[in-house]
């Protein structure tokens, strides 16, 4: 790593005062215990509708579900607001995910399902949402959150995916083989390895622009993550685009590069076509001497390959932050809208 790096050890401990580093450095664990972790299971009918609800770290669960899910004959909706869709009916399994439990949007999503009749399990660490499932008999279960929502993600979506195992057409063989991944991964990017091998680190350093993240369909999950932690840990603008979308409209503001830089997120095994655009793309890119980031994804099954990239991506959105002598974890913004909603 260059002597001039601002990431070191050092200044990771000075601005990540509340140690967000550390929750990510046992991820792996937190996925391994809250998997096997013995919690009741719903003992719904299996159904042919999810609904996943929920907002910031709880809505990327939704977005995973809605990736993995996508795959299968499922028919999946995510909900990122107040309201349910028409479709959802009394046959619909409505998945609610609040952190806190005190999530507005969520909150409103619990009632409309149960004046709706649907089915729903929700989660969250206690709060309203736990007591308002109490009072009407829905079925709820209680996550410990680790540090803040954000940082919770693997405690919340291992525990869902355990929760759910019986209806969910998701193989125990793809959980447990993005776990092991987990770990492998940890080994490269964690807080005992910061050098210039650490790819997340080498991410955080090649970031110095507003990024504008390219990403294939099956990815979007893993690239509204990216977003929302490089927005929430390194407090800066981020824009996402759609690969193939974009190269019909978004790649024409390459004619002014601007104070922007391109990152293109990608899977090990991309559909064809889509191989063949990100090869166009980053010709187009060398032509106008345009430089690019090229993360690619583990091998393995969807989860794996989403799982993996989050874990990276979050980790280099934290040494980001170091870099630019930001704490990673005040949202004073954030903050600022809850506290004058009603």
């Amino acid at each position: 790593m260059s002597s001039l790096s601002l990431i070191d050890f050092k200044n990771l401990e000075k601005f990540d005062s509340q140690k967000m580093y550390k929750i990510y450095d046992i991820w792996p664990e937190i996925a391994y215990q809250s998997y096997h972790n013995p919690i009741k299971k719903v003992d719904f009918p299996k159904t042919t509708h999810f609904v996943f609800a929920g907002m910031g770290g709880s809505g990327t669960i939704s977005d995973i579900f809605y990736s993995i899910l996508s795959k299968t004959d499922t028919h999946v909706t995510v909900v990122k607001g107040y309201n349910l869709p028409k479709t959802v009916d009394s046959k619909t399994i409505v998945v609610i995910t609040s952190v806190s439990g005190n999530t507005l949007e969520s909150l409103s999503i619990l009632e409309n399902a149960k004046k709706i009749g649907s089915k729903i399990i929700a989660f969250s660490d206690g709060g309203k949402m736990e007591q308002f499932c109490i009072k009407n008999d829905i079925q709820h279960r209680n996550i410990q959150k680790f540090h803040s929502p954000r940082a919770s993600l693997t405690a919340f979506l291992y525990t869902i995916l355990q929760v759910l195992k019986t209806i969910l057409p998701i193989k125990e063989s793809d959980v447990i083989e993005s776990i092991e991944n987990l770990k492998v991964l940890y080994k490269k990017i964690n807080s005992k390895n910061i050098s210039e091998l650490n790819p997340a680190i080498q991410i955080a350093e090649y970031i110095n622009k507003t990024p504008v993240i390219y990403y294939p369909w099956g990815l979007q999950s893993a690239a509204v993550r990216f977003k929302n932690s490089l927005q929430e840990n390194s407090k800066i603008h981020v824009i996402t685009e759609d690969v193939i979308e974009a190269s019909h409209n978004g790649v024409e503001a390459w004619n002014n590069q601007g104070n922007f830089q391109p990152i293109i997120l990608r899977g090990r095994d991309d559909y064809e076509k889509t191989v063949q655009r990100w090869d166009i793309l980053k010709k187009l890119f060398s032509n106008r001497k345009i430089e690019y980031n090229e993360v690619i994804s583990e091998n393995g099954n969807i989860l794996t390959k989403l799982i993996g990239l989050i874990y990276l991506l979050d980790y280099s959105s934290i040494y980001l932050a170091i870099k630019l002598g930001k704490n990673p974890t005040p949202v004073e913004a954030i903050d600022f809208i809850k506290n004058n909603q009603s």
